[in-house]
């Protein structure tokens, strides 16, 4: 029974702070999230017909909602925004040359897009819409085969790092990453020679 009261009241403080309105907070997740997601389809507009997506695909969405929403989970890291994406398009485009049969492909896609995520310590939700965009996407989609890898997912994974990086650590109150470790070994190991 006091366990289950101790979980209660846990779950209390968690509902409460999700719940706070904090202005600032959301008026940066506006700004950074209207940045990346605009400045992808921008590119994209002065680049292609608006009947090729080929920069804006729809887990860049879902990866906004935790690149500048919820910047302190693990899942929002640039090591699982960059990987997650670019392992689950790998996995999405391999799996769509070797099984021709659709509902059969997306299930394979997105399982072993998750399995390789979870290994590689790089678990991005959005992967998983990544992967069945490269199979289920337009023709045009189809059509970029590897490259699918390079544009859109490396080019907008890029764009929206770089715009979460600058949004995200403009204010004294948001620090992303959250695990700066990653960014001090690689300067001492690099820039310190």
């Amino acid at each position: 029974m006091k366990k289950l009261k101790r979980r209660m009241r846990v779950l209390k403080i968690v509902m409460y702070k999700e719940t706070l309105i904090d202005f600032n907070e959301h008026l940066w997740t506006f700004v950074g999230s209207f940045v990346g997601i605009g400045l992808i389809g921008y590119l994209q507009s002065r680049s292609f017909s608006e009947l090729d997506n080929l920069f804006l695909i729809g887990s860049f969405g879902a990866s906004s909602v935790l690149i500048y929403g919820v910047i302190q989970s693990p899942l929002a890291q640039p090591r699982n925004l960059v990987g997650g994406h670019l392992i689950a398009a790998f996995v999405g485009v391999t799996i769509r040359y070797l099984i021709p049969e659709v509902w059969l492909a997306c299930a394979l896609a997105v399982s072993i897009s998750i399995v390789l995520m979870q290994i590689t310590r790089t678990l991005h939700p959005p992967g998983g819409a990544t992967a069945l965009i490269a199979i289920i996407g337009s023709q045009k989609i189809r059509d970029l085969g590897y490259m699918y890898l390079v544009s859109p997912v490396l080019t907008g994974v890029t764009i929206l790092l770089l715009v979460a990086l600058f949004f995200n650590n403009i204010t004294s109150h948001r620090r992303y990453p959250v695990n700066r470790h990653w960014y001090k070994v690689w300067r001492r190991k690099y820039l310190s020679k």
